[in-house]
């Protein structure tokens, strides 16, 4: 009976702590079934404008030019060939100097070509003296023909004789002069003035007349000068529907060499061809320049811009303003209430670093130009006005948007 009670004594705490652990679990499981309510999010801030330069779209004529390289070429280019046979006796002149027309370049021995002009002479002398001789018999022949004491046939030979004797003169004249001609081309002179090159013979050596012998030197005229290239199909209608008034020489021809900024020389077309090359489509065009100061030299690589000579006005924007959306060109237009406005152009050609907009954008509008590819089509910005370009600024400053005629290059948007 002691054990029975030990084991109810033990028992009921053992019960009372269940309770309580279960009442406390309980508890608990009521506490995290209840829902917790979610405080409501706060409202969507305006995203912030985003800070882009913007300037307005420029107008001013211009005069359209297209670009195109082609090469220097002499006017005048001359093979100096020898016109008679002997040997190199000496040279006067110093490659590549420039020499004048008639100036002696070569000596050819002339001894030989003296003594026939001796001979020459001398035959010349002996015909004269039998044309004297003819001469005298004859007048004697007439006065005898008139006493009768001398027959008609013995006459009319005495004629024919003082004939001969005639053409005998005229005969070594000439003889002479060819002789006098010989030695005369011992001394071989610059047909032109130019530059010369340096000299293919030395001292000594045997030459030969006429075309089939090597050349001594040559030589080519310096000022004015040819500039040739090819102008392709496009670009000839384009300058061919112009109205004819002064023809192509009236079309603006600039020029500039590879170390040169720009195209700082003038010149005018000279020559158009009369065929267009299939194979190529272009046809060849020749400008003249004037080359005073030597520089110019046949052969140079040139670039060269045409222009039509008219001035149009045009819509100018910078080339950092253009977007590319695959084959289309774009630019960001900011309305009034500050936001962006995507719009397709049409570009042209570029002047100073400005590009030509054919279509889609009018003077005065304003365009992003720094920041293009940060904005989005609808998005507000904060605009900030700044000039098109620094050139363009200077220009407008030197002499106003509206008197400036600018030229423009035929660098087509890609």
């Amino acid at each position: 009976m002691q054990q029975e009670e030990n084991k109810r004594r033990m028992t009921g705490p053992r019960v009372a702590l269940a309770v309580a652990v279960t009442v406390a679990v309980g508890a608990t499981a009521v506490w995290l079934e209840v829902p917790v309510k979610a405080a409501p999010p706060p409202a969507a801030a305006a995203p912030p404008a985003l800070p882009v330069s913007v300037a307005a779209a420029l107008e001013r004529r211009v005069t359209e030019f297209d670009e195109f390289s082609g090469r220097l070429e002499a006017i005048e280019k001359v093979d100096v060939r020898p016109r008679v046979s002997g040997y190199i006796e000496s040279i006067h002149f110093t490659p590549g100097a420039i020499v004048k027309r008639g100036a002696t370049l070569f000596v050819i021995d002339p001894k030989p070509y003296a003594a026939e002009v001796a001979r020459a002479e001398a035959a010349l002398a002996a015909a004269q003296a039998k044309l004297a001789l003819a001469n005298s018999e004859l007048a004697r022949a007439q006065r005898l023909l008139d006493d009768r004491a001398v027959a008609q046939r013995e006459f009319e030979e005495r004629i024919n004789a003082q004939r001969e004797a005639q053409a005998s003169i005229q005969s070594a004249q000439a003889a002479l002069d060819i002789a006098q001609l010989n030695l005369g081309y011992t001394r071989v002179t610059a047909p032109i003035d130019g530059r010369v090159s340096r000299a293919e013979v030395t001292v000594g050596n045997l030459v030969a007349a006429g075309a089939g012998g090597p050349a001594l030197t040559s030589i080519v005229s310096t000022s004015p000068i040819y500039a040739t290239f090819e102008v392709d199909e496009g670009a000839y209608l384009k300058y061919a529907g112009r109205p004819k008034s002064g023809g192509a020489k009236a079309l603006p021809v600039l020029l500039g060499l590879a170390n040169e900024e720009g195209f700082p020389r003038n010149g005018a077309i000279e020559f158009v061809d009369n065929r267009l090359d299939p194979q190529s489509g272009t046809i060849r065009v020749r400008a003249i320049f004037d080359n005073a100061d030597g520089v110019l030299t046949p052969g140079m690589f040139a670039r060269l811009k045409l222009g039509s000579g008219e001035a149009k006005p045009a819509v100018l924007i910078d080339d950092r303003a253009v977007g590319t959306d695959q084959s289309k060109k774009f630019v960001f237009v900011v309305g009034a209430d500050e936001k962006v406005a995507y719009r397709e152009v049409k570009l042209g050609p570029t002047i100073e670093g400005l590009r030509v907009v054919r279509e889609g954008l009018n003077a005065g509008e304003r365009i992003v130009v720094n920041g293009v590819q940060r904005v989005r089509p609808g998005a507000t910005v904060a605009p900030s006005e700044v000039p098109m370009s620094e050139r363009a600024d200077l220009a407008q400053r030197r002499g106003g948007a509206a008197a400036a005629q600018s030229t423009v290059s035929s660098k087509k948007p890609s």
